[in-house]
C-alpha cells in the first residue's frame, strides 16, 4: 500500500506559485488544497476575523485529515498561519514570532536586543498637527506604516516639506492595513515597550546606503540555519528593484557576517518551525552591513532561483517544516550556475497592451530555455489599478531566468522583453520602459 498523501492547504494559492510548488521533492507525496484567494486576503480592508471565519469554512468541509496550513504572503497571511495552526493542531511558529517580525518598530526593539547592524529610528506622532522627525533621525531617511504590503506607503524623504507630504499620504492609507493588525495585536500580551502603541503606527529610519541582499532561512527544533544569500540589483538612479540575483556576490567574509547576525536576530525573535528572509544592505567602503526588515516568511519571488540553481525551490523547506520534517538539502544540484528574477517595470501611469496569452507566454519560454514569465496587469489595464505596487513605479512582468553567468541571465531577460511586445498608452508624463544598463 503506497503512503497516504499529505493535505497541505496553502493561503493564497496562486497560479504562479503552483507549478513551484508541483516541483519539489516528491510532489505525489502531498496533495495542495488552496485556502482563500489573493482577492480575499489582501484587496479592500482586511478584517482578520471574518478570513478566519472563511478559512474555518473550508477547513471544516474537508474530508479528511489536515497536515499542514502554509503560506508565503505577507500579513494577514503570515498570522493567519499560526492562528489557524493553533486551532487545527499543525505545526507553526507563535503568533508572537510573527508579529514581532511584521510590525516594523516591534522588531526593531528586539533587534536592538541582540544586534548593532540597524539604522537610527523612531516613531512619528501622526496625530500632531506639526509632525517632526524623531529625535536623533536625520535626513534623508524613509518614512513608513509599522505594517504595510510590499513597498506601499513607503517615501524617501530629504527634507521637511517631502517629510510633512509624506506624513499625509500615510495618514490617509495606513489604516487599511492597520486597523486589522490591530486587532491581532489585541490577541498578544505585550511587552511594556509595545504598550499603546498599536499597529497604526509610522516609522521613520535613516537612509542605509550600498549593495542591497537577502539572506533566506528557517529555524527547526530552535537550530537557525541560513541557506542562501542572494543580491538585489536596482534600477539605476532608482530605489526599485531591477533583479533578485543567486547566489550572492559578495566577498566569503560579507556572507559570513550576514549568517552571523541574522542567526542572533531570529534567536531573539524566538521564531520556530517556520522560514524566514532578512533584507540588509552592504557599505562596501565602510565594509559595514544595514537589517533592512525581517520577514516571517521565506521569499516566494525566489522560489524558481534556489530550483535553477540549487534544483528545489524554498518552498519545500516551508512544506517539510509545516510537517514536522528536517527542511535540510544540499545545494548546487540544479542546471544553471546563477539565477536572477527580473522586474520589467513602467515608470509612470498607462495602459498596457498586447498582453501575451499563456499558450504564447508558453511558446516564449519553450523558445528560451531557462525562463519563465509572469506578466501582471490585464490587456488594457490602467498600471494605477494594479494591487501591490510601490510608491515610484509600476510592475509590468516578473521574469526568471537561470544562466551559467550574468551575460547570460541578462541576454535572456532582453529576449523576453522584446519577445512580449508589450506595448502602452501614456496617461500621464513621465512613462517610459527603463533600460537594464
Amino acid at each position: 500500500m503506497s503512503p497516504r498523501r499529505r493535505n497541505i492547504f496553502v493561503l493564497g494559492l496562486d497560479d504562479a506559485n503552483l507549478p513551484t510548488l508541483n516541483a519539489v521533492p516528491e510532489p505525489d507525496s502531498y496533495r495542495f488544497h488552496p485556502l482563500l484567494s489573493l482577492d480575499e486576503l489582501q484587496e479592500g480592508e482586511v478584517s482578520v476575523a471574518d478570513l478566519m471565519t472563511r478559512a474555518r469554512t473550508v477547513l471544516d468541509a474537508h474530508e479528511g485529515p489536515i497536515d499542514a496550513i502554509v503560506g508565503y504572503w505577507d500579513f494577514p497571511v503570515s498570522t493567519l498561519v499560526p492562528m489557524l495552526g493553533r486551532e487545527y493542531n499543525t505545526r507553526t511558529t507563535s503568533l508572537e514570532s510573527i508579529v514581532k517580525c511584521e510590525h516594523k518598530y516591534w522588531s526593531r526593539l528586539e533587534q536592538q536586543k541582540a544586534i548593532e547592524e540597524y539604522p537610527n529610528f523612531g516613531r512619528v506622532d501622526l496625530d500632531s498637527a506639526d509632525p517632526r522627525p524623531p529625535d536623533g533621525v536625520s535626513f534623508p531617511m524613509w518614512l513608513k506604516p509599522a505594517l504595510a504590503y510590499s513597498s506601499e506607503l513607503a517615501y524617501s524623504v530629504s527634507d521637511m516639506t517631502e517629510f510633512h507630504a509624506a506624513v499625509d499620504r500615510i495618514r490617509e492609507g495606513i489604516g487599511r492595513v492597520g486597523r486589522p493588525f490591530d486587532s491581532v495585536l489585541e490577541m498578544l500580551e505585550l511587552p511594556p515597550e509595545m504598550v499603546g502603541v498599536g499597529g497604526q503606527v509610522c516609522l521613520a529610519e535613516e537612509t542605509m546606503t550600498g549593495i542591497q541582499v537577502a539572506v533566506e532561512g528557517y529555524v527547526h527544533d530552535g537550530d537557525v540555519t541560513v541557506y542562501g544569500v542572494l543580491d538585489s540589483i536596482n534600477y539605476p538612479g532608482s530605489s526599485c528593484f531591477l533583479r533578485h540575483q543567486y547566489p550572492s556576490t559578495l566577498p566569503d567574509s560579507v556572507i559570513q557576517k550576514l549568517h552571523q547576525v541574522s542567526k542572533r536576530t531570529m534567536r531573539q525573535i524566538g521564531m520556530d518551525s517556520a522560514t524566514f528572509s532578512i533584507e540588509y544592505f552592504y557599505d562596501p567602503q565602510a565594509d559595514e552591513i544595514s537589517l533592512l526588515e525581517v520577514n516571517p516568511r521565506h521569499s516566494q519571488s525566489h522560489a524558481e532561483l534556489f530550483a535553477y540553481v540549487d534544483g528545489v525551490p524554498n518552498h519545500d523547506r516551508m512544506i517539510r517544516l509545516a510537517l514536522g520534517l528536517d527542511p535540510a538539502s544540499p545545494g548546487g544540484q540544479g542546471p544553471y550556475r546563477m539565477a536572477a528574477k527580473w522586474y520589467y517595470r513602467w515608470f509612470g501611469e498607462g495602459r498596457v497592451h498586447q498582453v501575451p496569452t499563456p499558450s504564447e507566454l508558453a511558446a516564449i519560454e519553450r523558445e528560451i530555455p531557462g525562463v519563465r514569465i509572469d506578466v501582471v496587469p490585464a490587456e488594457g489595464q490602467k498600471l494605477s489599478s494594479v494591487s501591490q505596487q510601490d510608491s515610484y513605479s509600476y510592475e509590468i512582468a516578473h521574469i526568471f531566468t537561470g544562466a551559467d553567468d550574468e551575460e547570460g541571465l541578462r541576454r535572456k531577460f532582453d529576449q523576453c522583453v522584446a519577445a512580449l511586445g508589450l506595448t502602452f498608452d501614456d496617461t500621464a508624463p513621465g512613462g517610459r520602459d527603463q533600460k537594464t544598463s
